[in-house]
């Protein structure tokens, strides 16, 4: 048995190949994730499979490897970029003595850094509960090694029991204050709906430039900075646009690649604002290489959620960062589908807010003519008889 790090800065990195045409993106992801969460990174273990090993994920000849980089480096955590079963964990921590994590304790971390209002810090805890209580059995390796006679038996199945009692009674009380913090952002929802206030919700993936779009069509102050899951925490702030007037714009929390079921499971009640909005401005780093595999992991998402009925109004920024020129893209019956822009220096924004009005105004007008539809029948014969005297 060795002695479990309570926490640890120093890390190795490990990635597998399983013929994923994105693996270098990936591993270029891990990194920034690493850095984003202010560890030391101290090397890389890569490596290619056809498929994971059972026990170790990796298999005994990579897992010697990796634990002779770790008895040289003296490092804290080894992090995988992928997702390993609690029995893989616990079989890597015995083999590598250390601690072992996968990329989704990585991205649970990082949420619960940067989490800073009420509601966040809730989502955030509920996730890594819920991601924790199918590990238990690892801090408790002790009583497992105990054994049988008298008043030796079932301690460890004892402790076991307590715990997931426990985390079960938190999971569910913290389940219960969202709810009750969803209903109350229904009702403003409601409220807005009464005075014919429009939404749009900004949704892309991390650090595409949301937040920094966000501020330059508010002037909001929205903390924004170039590194993964900047911010977690909606912010509304409500924007002025020619014809339309007053409209709700939310900045939600970014999206990624294989994002945690759990994490998305308890930020539900956050990203509704996406599924209730009247148009989705999907924001698209054009700079990044593997832009179309972003655009894939977002939609994958907003299917997940329900809001991919929501109308989409495709902004492809940094242009700064490519040298394109703003402008608009419309399909071939003219209905504008793209806005090409740069938050950062500005340019194309009034390109955006023009296509915004026109979308929306198109949007409203389109909503009456339905809503006159249904209070109006169409036949005649149930049309009220008026009689002259």
């Amino acid at each position: 048995m060795f002695e479990r790090h309570v926490g640890g800065e120093r890390v190795i990195l490990v990635a597998l190949d399983f013929g994923d045409p994105d693996f270098t993106e990936s591993v270029a992801e891990l990194r920034l994730l690493a850095s984003g969460a202010g560890l030391d990174l101290l090397g890389e273990v890569l490596g290619k499979r056809s498929r994971p090993d059972a026990a170790l994920f990796v298999g005994s000849g990579k897992a010697d490897e990796i634990a002779a980089l770790v008895a040289a480096t003296e490092a804290d955590v080894v992090i995988f970029n992928h997702e390993l079963s609690p029995a893989q964990e616990r079989n890597l921590e015995r083999r590598l003595q250390c601690r072992v994590i996968d990329r989704t304790s990585l991205i649970l971390d990082i949420f619960a850094r940067r989490a800073n209002s009420a509601e966040g810090k809730l989502q955030v805890e509920l996730a890594q509960l819920q991601h924790l209580s199918t590990r238990l059995v690892r801090g408790w390796t002790h009583l497992e090694r105990q054994r049988g006679g008298v008043g030796m038996r079932g301690p460890g199945e004892k402790q076991l029991e307590t715990d997931r009692r426990l985390i079960g009674v938190r999971v569910k009380a913290l389940r219960e204050r969202l709810a009750k913090l969803g209903k109350q952002r229904r009702t403003q929802r409601r409220s807005r709906a009464r005075q014919q206030v429009m939404s749009v919700a900004l949704v892309g993936y991390t650090n595409a430039g949301k937040s920094t779009l966000f501020n330059a069509l508010t002037r909001a102050g929205a903390y924004a900075a170039d590194q993964l899951f900047a911010t977690l925490d909606t912010t509304t702030r409500k924007v002025y646009l020619p014809q339309v007037g007053e409209v709700v714009l939310s900045d939600t929390v970014g999206f990624i690649t294989r994002l945690p079921h759990d994490l998305v499971a308890a930020f539900r009640a956050t990203l509704e604002a996406t599924t209730e909005a009247d148009l989705l401005l999907h924001v698209i780093d054009s700079s990044s290489p593997g832009r179309e595999r972003q655009i894939e992991a977002v939609d994958k998402v907003l299917g997940e959620i329900g809001a991919d009925a929501v109308p989409q109004l495709r902004v492809y920024n940094k242009l700064d960062l490519t040298g394109v020129a703003p402008g608009v893209g419309r399909d071939e019956y003219g209905k504008l589908q793209s806005v090409y822009v740069s938050a950062q220096t500005g340019a194309g924004l009034e390109l955006l807010r023009e296509a915004l009005s026109e979308i929306l105004l198109a949007s409203r007008v389109q909503a009456e003519c339905d809503q006159a539809k249904a209070g109006a029948p169409d036949d005649p014969s149930l049309q009220p008889t008026v009689f002259s005297t």
